[in-house]
């Protein structure tokens, strides 16, 4: 338990080592992005981001769009679902798709507004 003195101290009382500190909670948020990273890293994935920024799709609709089969087409939603980024509700037979946090579209903008920056200052991208 933790209390704050008029002095502006702070009393721990009793086991604080049940509690995440600061670098804990800092590895936690690396770990967090490393996942959503990693999810981020591949085209058919981006492409789909970047549909469902526009707004929800149909399972089928994203399949037809990107003209890959049901099967991969799950595997890259499943991964999306996985890091948190993506979600799913299904209506009928049919799923809908959408992002789970507005944020996403925010960041995969950003990262696009980079790389355009590095092409105007001259840097090819080494792949």
């Amino acid at each position: 338990m933790r209390c704050e003195t008029g002095a502006g101290y702070r009393i721990s009382v009793g086991n604080t080592n049940d509690m995440p500190g600061k670098r804990e909670l800092e590895d936690q948020v690396y770990e967090m992005q490393v996942r959503i990273c990693k999810s981020f890293a591949n085209p058919a994935r981006l492409r789909i981001l970047d549909l469902l920024a526009k707004r929800e799709r149909t399972v089928a609709e994203l399949q037809t769009e990107l003209g890959i089969t049901t099967a991969n087409t799950s595997q890259h939603l499943a991964i999306l679902k996985s890091a948190g980024v993506v979600t799913t509700r299904r209506e009928g037979k049919q799923i809908f798709c959408s992002l789970a946090i507005p944020e996403v579209k925010q960041a995969c903008q950003l990262i696009r507004d980079v790389l355009r920056a590095q092409i105007r200052n001259g840097r090819k991208l080494a792949i």
